[in-house]
């Protein structure tokens, strides 16, 4: 299939509007993106192009963004090509080893972990997705009850199951990305994950042991008070998605209104994992 490719380039502040500005692309039907030190490339099937609803996006965010965009065309493509090129085994804390289909595996690892993400969001390669495993290979979860609020290709899902979760319920509001968890789940020979398209009007009423919520911090903020309703006394909940500073601050500060209390944080290259936990 053709794609129109849309080259932002963001001047200042590289921060959580970043973000935002992807979401609403994909609002409008741009299905991949690709981030680099600079800013980020968004795709969209040639056929689903609008210039008119391009240009309404950006001028709305003129005012939160210092940024400049270039589109272009880009003729049919063998994807899977271009993305086996471009994607290298991670390694995390020595300790979970994350390949695709095409790599060798490595007995070394205690963990490990193989993605297919096609379009969906987490390869683990992401500063967020890494501090969050980070936490979570610290985290004891034998026999604990989980719950992946924008799961993207269900890697911390699959990580949890391996890590010992009873069962992992894993949401994302993106079909892809829905798509690929189930797809994963099966690489990896896991039966453990639930996974469910949709938001938080989707969390079913259970109490979690542990929560996962590696999104962003409008859509934390948002959804906080839903994932502490659900979240067990004594229990533990990790959020990334956003950066060290005022983001981590307006976080804490909402934890502070609800039963959440801030245990610590991590941080990469600006990028922030924070766990907390539930108090009676």
């Amino acid at each position: 299939m053709d794609y129109q490719e849309v080259v932002f380039t963001i001047t200042s502040p590289k921060d959580y509007h970043q973000d935002l500005l992807i979401d609403a692309l994909a609002q409008i039907g741009f299905d991949s993106f690709e981030e680099y030190d600079s800013g980020f490339k968004a795709y969209i099937p040639y056929p689903d192009f609008d210039q008119d609803t391009l240009n309404d996006i950006v001028s709305s965010f003129k005012n939160q963004l210092m940024f400049s965009h270039a589109i272009q065309f880009v003729p049919h493509t063998n994807w899977n090509d271009v993305w086996e090129q471009n994607f290298t085994p991670l390694k995390i804390a020595n300790t979970c080893y994350v390949r695709a289909t095409f790599h060798e595996p490595d007995p070394t690892f205690p963990y490990e972990i193989i993605i297919d993400p096609k379009m969906a969001f987490g390869t683990g390669h992401h500063q967020t997705t890494a501090l969050v495993m980070e936490f979570m290979l610290q985290q004891n979860f034998n026999n604990k009850l989980v719950l992946d609020m924008g799961c993207g290709t269900g890697i911390l899902a699959i990580l949890a199951a391996k890590l010992g979760a009873k069962k992992i319920v894993a949401i994302d509001n993106d079909a892809v990305c829905y798509a690929s968890t189930l797809e994963n789940s099966k690489l990896n020979d896991i039966a453990t994950i639930l996974a469910v398209c949709g938001s938080k009007e989707a969390i079913p009423s259970l109490k979690f042991d542990v929560i996962l919520a590696n999104i962003n911090r409008n859509i934390l903020l948002d959804q906080l008070a839903s994932y502490e309703s659900v979240l067990a006394d004594g229990g533990t909940i990790f959020l990334s998605g956003f950066y060290e500073g005022l983001d981590l601050s307006m976080l804490i500060e909402k934890a502070n209104t609800l039963k959440l209390e801030y245990v610590k944080h991590n941080t990469l290259n600006n990028w922030v994992a924070a766990q907390f936990m539930k108090v009676s």
